[in-house]
């Protein structure tokens, strides 16, 4: 592994200053010794100008959130990040890598979930170079292979957990999106060590289910949540008539035997279970 390391580049500015007096000056010489027909004269200051401009390649720009990557000869010697002129050996080759904070979304990948169900998913990941010598010698194309680790990774996970869960204990998908995402970072992150790279972000941005199941899967969600609602108003109702014989027998409103408290129970959980307005009967006669 290529651990980076910082290079200490002279200032620029200084140096492209020198730089041009000399080039004039060696201009000027080489106008005089051109127009004094002096051949060894003319060869010194042509060479002399022309060391002038190999030196001039060395001075080299750095951009903020920005780093350029020296090498010499195939070498890696240093990375400069300081913004500003700054200038190296001329035959360093300076190649740039950004430190800027990227995004990209990962295409719509068709997976089986844990359960096998398909699903269709997708991400989102925030990501930056940390190390430039990592990310310039150990990978082919960081950027490509950032692509790749992630939407890899992305499908590892899909397939260890279910599109919805059973019970409340357990993960899904669709159910706990913070602690997927933590968990999507961590296994991307893991593959990207070795580039140099850190994930700033990673999280779901789209879930569904595919599309030859989305119909069957929508109405046994449906279900899922019709039996909920019936469970929670059945509870509710015989909380109700639990109540309300209690208070009858406390107000000495009336004395029920038990086939009438049957009668009146099942009257009341009619009334407060059915799932549309009920039609009242009224009874004039006694009730026995």
């Amino acid at each position: 592994m290529r651990l980076e390391k910082e290079h200490r580049a002279l200032p620029g500015i200084p140096i492209l200053l020198l730089l041009l007096v000399l080039l004039a000056l060696f201009t000027w010489f080489l106008v005089r010794a051109i127009m004094a027909e002096a051949p060894l004269f003319i060869f010194v200051t042509t060479l002399g100008l022309t060391a002038v401009i190999v030196v001039m390649t060395g001075l080299f720009t750095v951009h903020p959130n920005e780093a350029k990557v020296l090498q010499l000869f195939g070498k890696y010697v240093g990375t400069v990040r300081r913004p500003g002129l700054w200038f190296a050996n001329p035959f360093y080759t300076k190649r740039k890598i950004s430190t800027r904070v990227r995004n990209f979304e990962t295409d719509k990948l068709k997976v089986n979930d844990r359960d096998g169900n398909p699903v269709e998913i997708a991400a989102v990941v925030v990501w930056r170079v940390v190390d430039t010598a990592e990310a310039m010698f150990e990978v082919d194309n960081y950027t490509e292979y950032v692509e790749v680790q992630s939407e890899a990774a992305l499908r590892g996970l899909a397939t260890q957990y279910p599109y919805d869960a059973a019970d409340e204990n357990s993960l899904s998908l669709s159910a706990n999106a913070v602690q997927i995402s933590e968990q999507l970072k961590a296994e991307i992150q893991e593959r990207l060590n070795r580039a140099g790279v850190e994930v700033i972000e990673a999280r779901i941005s789209h879930l569904a289910y595919a599309p030859e199941i989305a119909s069957a899967m929508l109405q046994r969600q449906q279900a899922n949540a019709i039996i909920a609602a019936r469970q929670k108003i059945v509870e509710g109702a015989v909380s109700m008539v639990e109540q309300a014989l209690e208070d009858l027998k406390a107000r000495h409103v009336i004395e029920l035997d038990d086939e009438r408290k049957a009668q009146m129970v099942s009257n009341l959980l009619v009334v407060l279970c059915a799932d549309r307005s009920p039609q009242p009967i009224v009874n004039t006669g006694t009730i026995y």
